[in-house]
């Protein structure tokens, strides 16, 4: 008899059944099967708020196929994602399909989608985390308390439409309370003044400084006439440079993404959307064709808050970056992250499955925007296990009757992981 392996989507299940070969069926559940109605609460309130659960409209054809599939074979395989929502599928797979059959279910866990990844995976099955269920439990059932409950309060005392929610109230009122401080916010009226200076000496560089102090005094320039005294003041001023300081400091690499920090780097320098960005990074993470190499998963899981990344992974990284870019880019020692407290240790950060596998290799099986979010995700991944960069920082003071400029310069002595 086969083997039965149930994961989420369609395209996560083609790249995992090519890897587990002719003796294993790869099937889908095309997400979340089970869940709380629609139509009502779905939780008993008095009753330790104990839910009620439902197949989903639409699913049931699915789910009997997939008794079916447990049927004619002789072990299920639970392989959904890693998180708390693919611990909850797997939960509920299991309680349903379980009334179908005296069968074993075994949950494989992995966090990329790789031959030696899924191979490890299903090597060393584990039991169900009943933690992370009823962490997804308690948030799904607060979602329907709160939005199920609180709803109708505001169609009662505002309007008709409005909807209350577990992270949507929350996020409202900081937007909120934002809005009001930019109400009472009384704006300063402020002024800068830059004077563009040169040696006296032919063919000199020009260069900008900052008006700073007076009378070695902190100077604030409050309004039009204030600067006009100033400028005034310094007509025909003969400027000196009063002192020179000179400091070394070095530039480090970030750490590896997590999940926000991938939206917040891809929305600045990509300008995608949240969704967008998870929606590209779920791509690369179940698998894409690359020609003879067949569908593998670029990236780790992308829905992550640790910054660790596998020892494995480092000395593969370390090694591409000797290779790559020479010795003198390469820490003695290699460098670990330190995730928050709060940070699900047992995932990794956002990084690709290979390091080898370099954007301009896999660019010509990727779309726009995966080939831009693979990019930031393996020069991030890389970047940060080089050295630092080092910059040489000149702070020049240069005096004009009893006022005081700064100039400011930065020179690069080593670029480290801005090579990258």
């Amino acid at each position: 008899m086969k083997k039965l392996v149930i994961v989420e989507s369609p395209t996560k299940a083609k790249t995992i059944g090519r890897f587990l070969g002719k003796h294993f069926t790869v099937s889908s559940s095309m997400g979340h099967l089970i869940d709380l109605p629609r139509s009502k609460i779905g939780v008993d309130v008095d009753n330790n708020f104990t839910p009620s659960y439902i197949v989903i409209k639409g699913k049931s054809k699915l789910l009997n196929q997939l008794k079916k599939q447990m049927a004619a074979s002789s072990v299920v395989y639970l392989a959904t994602d890693c998180d708390r929502e693919g611990e909850a599928i797997s939960w509920h797979l299991r309680e349903r399909l379980k009334q179908g059959g005296d069968k074993e279910f075994l949950r494989v866990v992995f966090h990329e989608i790789t031959p030696q990844a899924i191979r490890k995976a299903f090597a060393n099955t584990q039991p169900l985390d009943l933690n992370k269920v009823n962490a997804q439990q308690a948030r799904r059932i607060l979602d329907r308390v709160v939005g199920y409950l609180l709803s109708p309060l505001l169609w009662k005392k505002l309007a008709k439409g409005l909807s209350a929610g577990r992270v949507q109230s929350v996020a409202l009122k900081l937007i909120a309370q934002r809005d009001r401080e930019i109400q009472v916010f009384n704006p300063e009226e402020y002024w800068k003044l830059i004077a563009k200076l040169k040696r006296e000496q032919k063919n000199s560089l020009a260069f900008d400084a900052e008006l700073v102090k007076h009378k070695n005094k902190k100077l604030e320039i409050k309004n039009a006439q204030q600067m006009d005294n100033i400028v005034l003041e310094l007509k025909n001023a003969r400027y000196f440079v009063a002192a020179v300081k000179k400091a070394e400091k070095k530039r480090n690499a970030y750490p590896p993404f997590i999940t926000s920090t991938l939206q917040q780097s891809a929305f600045s320098r990509l300008h995608f959307s949240a969704r967008k960005t998870m929606l590209l990074a779920q791509q690369l993470y179940e698998g894409i064709e690359l020609g003879e190499k067949g569908q593998i998963g670029l990236i780790t899981y992308m829905r992550t808050d640790s910054v660790k990344i596998a020892e494995t992974a480092v000395e593969n990284i370390r090694k591409f970056i000797a290779d790559n870019y020479g010795a003198n880019y390469l820490p003695d020692k290699p460098i670990f992250y330190k995730s928050r407290a709060s940070a699900q240790q047992a995932h990794e950060a956002i990084r690709p499955t290979s390091v080898l596998n370099t954007p301009e290799q896999v660019k010509d099986y990727l779309d726009e925007g995966q080939y831009k979010l693979y990019v930031l995700i393996w020069q991030r991944t890389v970047a940060c296990q080089m050295r630092s960069a080092r910059y040489l920082t000149n702070n020049v003071e240069v005096s004009a009757k009893e006022y005081s400029f700064v100039a400011r310069g930065i020179v690069l002595l080593f670029d480290g992981f801005l090579k990258v």
